[in-house]
């Protein structure tokens, strides 16, 4: 990365444990309520068709609904957005059910659960709910996801100058694998991102290499989620946000190389 990249943030989606939505996670972040830990509250993915809806995933689910919050919050059209879509892993639970059939007797998969378990699943059935015909990249980097993601969509706005929708997201897995993937629950984030401001717009974002430690929450109920679901290493940059605050903030990426973003609020 020669020079930063930059962008306007429109729009936010947020989901993890104990924080079903962006204003309820912004109330916690501004410090005006405290964190309560609670499994992940996963809305219905009412956008989808009955059958594919009887097939969404916790992944699904929890892309579909923090992609459309962000959506909503921007005013924009679904549709017509380039969506870049992160994660860690797959889908832990699925995975996890295909290990115990291919463990068992009856090696048999079911096609469901077999077109789960690529990595663009989510971006599939996002692209199904919306109609969205638009361009999508599908991104893993472990615990880098993130980052990988940010500068993606960052990257797509500074050459084709459109809005790119940013969904990072992860899900824990079930014992065996938990404990090699301690993963505890889903949850995520979703960023609109602009390459021109509007009267919509939160804050203007610039991203930049450095070696300078990444940033730890004081709370340490969020801390724990940030180290916890690589989608929530966007939580200090989120802090910013919730609190309208100028400054910079470093978060994770490929070690030795974290992220500087500068944040400049509207």
């Amino acid at each position: 990365m020669s020079s930063p990249l930059s962008a306007w943030i429109e729009g936010i989606g947020f989901l993890a444990p104990g924080l079903p939505d962006w204003p309820a996670a912004r109330a916690v972040l501004r410090d005006e309520q405290p964190y309560a830990a609670a499994p992940s509250i996963l809305p219905a993915p009412t956008l989808l068709p009955p059958a594919e809806r009887r097939r969404a995933s916790r992944v699904v689910k929890l892309s579909l609904a923090i992609g459309l919050e962000a959506v909503v919050q921007a005013g924009a059209d679904a549709a017509q957005l380039a969506t870049v879509f992160t994660a860690s892993g797959a889908d832990g639970h699925n995975c996890h059910a295909l290990c115990e059939q291919l463990a068992s007797d009856d090696r048999q998969i079911s096609p469901t659960r077999f077109h789960n378990s690529v990595h663009n699943a989510a971006a599939g059935y996002w692209s199904i709910a919306t109609g969205s015909m638009a361009p999508c990249q599908v991104l893993c980097a472990y615990d880098a996801s993130f980052g990988a993601g940010l500068l993606d969509a960052l990257a797509q706005v500074a050459l084709a100058r459109q809005p790119v929708l940013l969904i990072a997201y992860d899900s824990e897995y079930p014992e065996p694998l938990h404990a090699k993937r301690d993963t505890p629950d889903c949850g995520g984030v979703a960023l609109l991102l602009s390459a021109e401001r509007s009267e919509r717009a939160l804050a203007a974002i610039r991203v930049s290499p450095t070696a300078d430690a990444a940033e730890m929450l004081a709370d340490a109920g969020l801390e724990a989620l940030r180290t916890a679901i690589p989608a929530l290493r966007a939580l200090p940059l989120l802090k910013y946000l919730a609190n309208a605050a100028r400054g910079s903030v470093c978060l994770d990426y490929l070690p030795p190389m974290q992220l500087r973003v500068d944040v400049e609020p509207c």
